[in-house]
């Protein structure tokens, strides 16, 4: 199987991972509807649906589909979107990003680099140090606490 480096945000530490592959029925098979609908034929959440304004302290937000570390709670900001707004990854190990040209527009999406879910878009009008807002669908994300 192919692997990927990925950070570990809880160990502080690169760890070489098997990349997770199903297909697209085997993950309609393991997804609720919607988590299937926005990860894997890449879809977009209603905004304002997970914003996890509700969530304070310490922890990290991580991929639905394979568990990898993708934001800390800490990079969170309130964009007004309706969706979960970061300016920073835990490690650009985790996250790949490619153009997206759907919709007319083009914009640059957001994967898990362990298997490959749709995560969202990032933009560069974020707030300072990055100057970047990765708006996340919250369907993609679940939260772990520290």
């Amino acid at each position: 199987m192919d692997k990927v480096r990925i950070f570990n945000s809880h160990r502080k530490t690169v760890e070489a991972l098997e990349k997770v592959v199903n297909t697209d029925e085997q993950w309609r098979q393991l997804l609720p509807r919607d988590q299937y609908m926005v990860t894997t034929r890449k879809g977009t959440e209603a905004p304002f649906t997970h914003t996890f304004d509700d969530i304070t302290g310490p922890g990290i937000y991580q991929c639905v589909r394979c568990g990898t570390d993708l934001f800390d709670n800490a990079t969170k900001f309130h964009s007004g979107t309706g969706w979960p707004s970061f300016y920073q990854p835990v490690s650009e190990l985790n996250i790949h990003i490619q153009p997206d040209k759907s919709l007319g527009m083009v914009r640059t999406e957001v994967l898990c680099a362990r298997c490959g879910s749709h995560l969202g878009h990032v933009f560069d009008d974020g707030p300072q140090p990055t100057g970047k807002r990765y708006c996340m669908n919250g369907t993609a994300l679940k939260f772990n606490r520290e």
